[in-house]
């Protein structure tokens, strides 16, 4: 009885596997080709950086942006300073997260409504994170100087996925010390 029901098992796996097997999924089945592919996390590509720029965001009659390179930001209401990050072979959404450094707390804070945003209990440091779309891997990130903005040294440190991926020391100087 035992030989019987061991063949007998034996048989039937053989038969289930011999039908599961026999037929293959064709890779370029209608359902294959329908298919689209989940977004790669930022955690999971690799993230290189190929140039990192920091000063004052220009902009032209076209509307194109473009950084004026400098450490010395003047302190002059309506000045935008900031960072632009190209990414090496990116593209998609990134998530990135910016720690901005003061020498003291300002009169005020204040971003674009939406903003995952926060200030450490002491007022000097500010914490944005954001998700961005970054079809030719650029990332950009600019403040604009407001009444009771500190003068002095400021840092800024970029992040992603908890990866420093680049820093950017500067100083806001009054204007007549350009």
């Amino acid at each position: 009885m035992r030989i019987w029901t061991t063949s007998a098992v034996l048989t039937f796996s053989w038969l289930i596997f011999g039908v599961i097997g026999s037929q293959p999924i064709a890779a370029n089945s209608d359902v294959a080709q329908k298919l689209t592919p989940f977004p790669t996390p930022t955690s999971l590509k690799k993230i290189t950086v190929s140039n990192a720029e920091f000063g004052l965001k220009r902009v032209d009659t076209k509307g194109n942006v473009t950084i004026f390179q400098t450490t010395k930001v003047p302190l002059q209401e309506g000045n935008a300073y900031g960072w632009r990050i190209k990414l090496n072979n990116y593209q998609g959404e990134v998530k990135w997260r910016e720690v901005l450094h003061l020498p003291k707390p300002p009169e005020t804070w204040g971003t674009d409504n939406g903003e995952d945003f926060s200030i450490s209990a002491d007022g000097t440091t500010s914490v944005t994170r954001r998700t961005q779309s970054a079809p030719d891997g650029v990332i950009e990130n600019f403040w604009t100087i407001a009444p009771g903005d500190p003068v002095g040294k400021h840092k800024i440190e970029v992040y992603i996925d908890d990866r420093l991926i680049s820093n950017f020391e500067f100083e806001i100087v009054p204007v007549k010390q350009i």
